[in-house]
């Protein structure tokens, strides 16, 4: 058996990221795809297809008055007496933002959607700092986007699991105003995941900020198995574990017919919205193998490269 590597339990924290040596040695052979221009600070692993001063050379273009010296390539005008500037493909720094939605309605649910949210976004932030990507993790709750500093490098993969694990406070969801909170302070583009179930009035809104920040959005909707194949009682009560909230319903399949229809209707409104601002929508179920969902779900929507 091999042994367990990435444990948050480690760093002082709870049990929720455990992940073993063989996992972690797969994700790295995995990149978080930024298919947008991203201008950095520093060098970092990923190439931009801007075209600048770097180390990899990447075409020609003819001489104007006024280019860099330094760029003309002799070679090609001893041969050709023509001048010729040399283009090159210019790295880029990328942050990438891992934001999980920490209201009352995500702890919830066999298995639990945060403890899957908290795991998904442990691995995707491990992505980027296997790739020397600055990294970005937020809890977003009670209208409020919680996060810590950018951290970058693999070393600092222990205080991103640390702080994943640390128990939540927060009720609500508030996701319009957490998400316009953590929008307002972005310092840096790159690929931009929301782990959340989206149970929140303002969910367009909160992904409309969220897009207009530039990032390449990914939406993962998480959701239970019971929330999306739900038995009801023939008597039941409903109750809204953020607000407390009841209503009383009588179940019935004309009743979970609707609701999956419902269900079905929004999940591609979410998708088109997405779609439109050439974003990523993943719907996953709580119970997915979390290796399913990123070596084969995330790949195949070019979340995941």
């Amino acid at each position: 058996m091999t042994a367990p590597v990435a444990h948050a339990a480690e760093a002082g924290a709870g049990a929720d990221l455990l992940f073993d040596e063989a996992f972690l040695r797969r994700l790295e052979q995995l990149e978080l795809a930024s298919r947008r221009l991203t201008v950095g600070r520093m060098k970092g692993e990923r190439r931009s297809v801007r075209r600048g001063q770097s180390v990899e050379f990447a075409d020609y273009r003819n001489y104007s008055a006024g280019d860099d010296l330094r760029q003309l390539d002799w070679n090609v005008y001893a041969r050709l007496e023509r001048l010729f500037v040399k283009l090159f493909v210019e790295e880029e720094d990328v942050t990438v933002h891992v934001l999980v939605d920490a209201s009352r309605s995500m702890d919830f649910g066999e298995p639990n959607k945060l403890t899957f949210a908290r795991r998904a976004a442990g691995a995707l932030a491990y992505l980027g700092l296997v790739h020397l990507d600055r990294v970005s993790v937020a809890f977003l709750g009670d209208g409020r986007a919680i996060n810590m500093r950018p951290l970058r490098g693999k070393a600092r993969v222990f205080e991103v699991f640390k702080f994943l694990s640390e128990p939540r406070s927060e009720r609500l969801t508030g996701v319009a105003a957490a998400a316009r909170d953590y929008a307002s302070r972005i310092r840096g583009r790159g690929p931009l995941i929301l782990v959340s179930d989206l149970l929140d009035p303002g969910y367009l809104d909160a992904l409309r900020d969220l897009a207009g920040t530039r990032c390449q959005l990914s939406v993962l909707h998480v959701l239970a198995p019971e929330e999306l194949d739900p038995e009801v009682p023939r008597d039941a009560r409903l109750v809204d574990n953020e607000t407390g909230r009841g209503i009383e319903v009588t179940g019935d399949d004309d009743l979970v017919d609707r609701y999956r229809t419902r269900l079905g209707e929004w999940q591609e409104e979410l998708a088109a919205f997405c779609s439109r601002r050439g974003g990523a929508y993943v719907s996953v179920a709580s119970d997915v193998d979390l290796s399913d969902l990123l070596f084969d779900v995330l790949r195949r929507r070019k979340v995941i490269e």
